[in-house]
């Protein structure tokens, strides 16, 4: 189970309930709170962290942008040099780093994202957690008052139903990353083709920025004459 699979497990959980269903109310409430607190620690790491990962790749999208603006102004300066193969090479270059830029652009969106859920997640569970430890005294005292004969053995019996319910969940895991590898592997035969289409699109781009670059030359030098 993930990390905000437990929390939000945590977050689902009725006091009520599971004191009814408890055959020490306070030892149960206890723990819960206790697994608040350890998840509430390891929920802030992980905010930390995806903070930090988006930075980096922020920091990543923007190196990438620079180098495509610079290999961009060399393959002017070599058309200005009527060396028209180094400036083929220098757009080649701008266009590999310009699709790495968009390919970071794109996981920063994501990263972003992430980033947000986890600080939702980290102020519902901070305000679950002060809840529990104001109500956990009360609700014990009331269990007490209340407890009748057979709590126990109903405990036992959710526990089992909550076991079945694990084993189910991670049959449907296993099912949905077979599913998965077998879409890669189609997706995987597909790419030799999808690579040639796109080697010969870079192409065209190529020679395309190269007529722009040397029309824009042109047309100083004009001016200037």
């Amino acid at each position: 189970m993930s990390l905000l699979e437990r929390v939000g497990t945590l977050l689902r959980a009725n006091l009520n309930e599971l004191v009814e269903k408890a055959e020490d109310p306070e030892k149960l409430l206890k723990q819960i709170v206790l697994d608040m607190e350890n998840q509430l620690m390891q929920l802030k790491t992980q905010v930390a962290i995806a903070i930090a990962d988006q930075h980096l790749l922020e920091k990543k999208r923007g190196e990438q942008e620079r180098e495509t603006a610079d290999w961009r102004r060399k393959a002017e300066l070599a058309v200005g040099k009527g060396q028209d193969d180094m400036a083929r090479a220098a757009l080649e270059r701008s266009l590999s780093h310009e699709a790495l830029e968009k390919g970071f652009a794109s996981q920063v969106v994501d990263q972003r994202q992430e980033a947000e859920h986890l600080r939702q997640a980290l102020g519902k569970l901070e305000q679950k957690l002060s809840e529990t430890r104001a109500r956990a005294e009360m609700l014990v005292a009331e269990h007490r008052r209340a407890r009748a004969v057979g709590r126990a053995a109903e405990a036992r019996r959710v526990a089992g139903i909550d076991k079945a319910h694990a084993v189910e969940r991670m049959q449907s895991k296993v099912h949905a990353r077979s599913a998965e590898s077998e879409a890669a592997s189609e997706v995987l035969a597909q790419e030799s083709l999808e690579e040639r289409f796109r080697t010969l699109e870079s192409e065209d781009r190529v020679e395309l920025l190269l007529q722009e670059i040397k029309s824009r030359m042109e047309e100083r030098q004009a001016a200037v004459g």
